[in-house]
């Protein structure tokens, strides 16, 4: 894998905590809520941003 920046995980951990109802362990469906519940212009950082809530969110017997 590799070593996550921090404001990735800021922003994904922030966005964990305010919504805890709305993010999946789905990667697709967390871009989607990423892009509503942000103002990140960059599909790539989005994209690193849905990866990250969704590693968080899956069981580590998934992993």
């Amino acid at each position: 894998m590799g070593v996550k920046p921090t404001y990735v995980k800021s922003v994904g951990n922030k966005l964990i905590k305010k919504y805890p109802d709305v993010f999946v362990a789905d990667f697709d469906e967390n871009k989607k809520h990423v892009s509503e519940h942000t103002n990140v212009k960059s599909t790539v950082i989005r994209n690193r941003i849905a990866g990250y809530i969704t590693i968080k969110l899956k069981p580590k017997k998934e992993r």
